[in-house]
């Protein structure tokens, strides 16, 4: 009987795995010893990234969208089937039409945000972390002529950067439309400084103090009273907005939650260099999903899919899995809508954010063409 590996998830992480198993696996499943099945319940792949780029008018969402099953590598069995639970004790998924049972199970559920965490918020918050949230964002700042914008966040999100990358590129944007000196634009930060990582917030410090962006720390919501346009925040204080930018908390997938084998916010706990769920030696865990104190980003995954798929392929042709996950993430940095940095990091190396410049740019840009080349397993 075929060994029958079972990702769930058809996002990067999900779709990365299963078609890079594909590949190293491929003398198995052609020989009926090896079966590699992905499960995701949408029929279209989203490049998530690509939102940041169509609110600021600077790409279509048509351009960020490709039907999945022209993704998967034909070896791979794809099923677009939502999963009810994930059945750990006895091996197996539960669908809507039928029970799955696995040997191997990777868990790439990813993350979603929670608009209503804070109350008030989901009524009146502009958004650019859902593509239906982009091109209302989109919309709203090409009408936006004069005003305060308010960029509230929540921790953990995706896309760590991407608060600081939005409020850079805003004030290019409303410069360009020569609107900068009607706009005043405060960015937040819950902690006390303007983003985790320190050499992250070095690198913005300066670049908010010259363009004479406004900012706040220690900025923790409680509520945002729609009618009035203020969020509250936990010491009281009242901070008004014409428009309000968030980007909320997210949790673990819902699925994860209603299996009971996340943490308080639905991401699983998982071993920091083997990726395995604790405790469950047949389950690995990638992207969004995990409960790793790292960045919840596309490149992570990517990452973690060389280590997950080198151990299983390991693990599958008979030897031992002793490849290791070292923390390593990537990002850009865009630092207006022409120049953006770069940065490298893992869990012994801090980043430092490389110069920003025209090509760096160019060079995100390009990547947005070519990650259909990753999602493919192909990069």
């Amino acid at each position: 009987m075929a060994q029958k590996i079972v990702i769930v998830g058809g996002g990067t992480a999900g779709t990365t795995v299963a078609n890079r198993l594909a590949r190293t696996l491929a003398k198995e499943i052609e020989a009926g010893q090896v079966e590699v099945h992905l499960y995701g319940d949408q029929s279209v792949h989203l490049y998530q990234p690509g939102y940041l780029f169509v609110a600021l008018n600077m790409g279509d969402l048509d351009d960020f969208i490709r039907p999945q099953k022209t993704l998967v590598h034909p070896r791979v069995h794809w099923h677009e089937q939502s999963i009810k639970e994930l059945d750990l004790k006895h091996h197996r998924l539960i669908t809507e039409h039928e029970q799955v049972p696995y040997d191997l199970l990777v868990i790439a559920t990813g993350s979603v945000p929670n608009f209503h965490y804070v109350p008030g918020m989901a009524e009146v918050t502009e958004n650019f972390y859902t593509p239906d949230g982009a091109v209302r964002l989109r919309d709203r700042l090409n009408r936006f002529t004069e005003g305060r914008i308010l960029i509230v966040q929540d921790m953990p999100h995706k896309c760590p950067a991407a608060p600081l990358e939005i409020t850079l590129m805003l004030d290019d944007y409303f410069r360009k439309r020569d609107l900068r000196k009607n706009v005043e634009i405060k960015y937040t930060y819950p902690i006390g400084r303007i983003h985790a990582l320190q050499s992250v917030a070095d690198w913005a410090l300066p670049h908010f103090i010259e363009r004479e962006i406004q900012y706040e720390t220690y900025f923790n919501m409680e509520r945002v009273d729609p009618e009035r346009k203020v969020v509250i925040t936990m010491d009281g204080a009242e901070h008004p907005f014409d428009l309000l930018i968030s980007i909320p908390i997210h949790q673990g997938a819902e699925v994860i939650r209603r299996s009971g084998i996340g943490d308080e916010l639905g991401f699983i706990p998982t071993d920091r260099t083997t990726l395995k769920m604790i405790d469950q030696e047949d389950v690995y865990v990638i992207g969004d999903a995990t409960n790793l104190p790292i960045s919840k980003a596309g490149s992570t995954a990517h990452y973690q899919a060389e280590v997950l798929v080198k151990n299983i392929t390991d693990r599958i042709q008979g030897r031992p899995e002793t490849t290791l996950y070292g923390g390593k993430v990537a990002c850009f940095l865009e630092s207006s809508l022409g120049e953006a940095s770069f940065i490298t990091f893992d869990y012994h190396h801090p980043p430092h954010p490389a110069q920003e410049s025209e090509m760096l740019h160019w060079f995100k840009g390009m990547y947005n063409e070519l990650y259909w080349l990753t999602a493919r397993g192909l990069m």
